[in-house]
Order: C-alpha cells, then structure tokens, then sequence
C-alpha cells in the first residue's frame, strides 16, 4: 500500500497546461503555488533537480509541474 499525496486526495493537477523551457538556472515554483520558489541545478528528460532557495533543500520534479517565476514577472508587466 502506498500513501496518498495532498494532490491525490484533493484531485489537483499541478502540471501546467502551455510550453515552457525550463533550464538550469531557472526560478520555478511549483503548480499553482505560490512558494516555495526553487532553483533549477539540472534537467534531465522530463525530471529537474531543483533546490529550495529558503532552505536547500534538494529534491526532483517533474518539469510539467515547474512553472518559470521570470516569465510570469515579464507576463504581467507587459499586461
């Protein structure tokens, strides 16, 4: 048996539903949360190491849950 996420129980998609290029480097945050934003170290496939930037914390993600912190600055001034 293995447990259920807050995303499975609650039915959330995180993954985003346009393109992006996620690169090392990058300021992402995940899904449709606001914080914790990481640092993305590496990219692999459809994984990236990313760092938590308030506490280092490493750990993987799916790219399709990583959402740029830049673009959507950009985004909303040209609005």
């Amino acid at each position: 048996m293995s447990l259920s996420s807050y995303s499975d129980v609650f039915s959330i998609r995180h993954e985003r539903e346009y393109d992006e290029e996620i690169l090392a480097g990058d300021l992402v945050r995940s899904g449709t949360n606001l914080f914790p934003h990481f640092e993305v170290i590496a990219v692999h496939g459809d994984m990236a190491w990313v760092r938590n930037v308030q506490n280092g914390a490493d750990q993987l993600a799916p790219l399709s849950r990583c959402r740029k912190i830049q673009s959507e600055a950009l985004a909303l001034a040209a609005q």
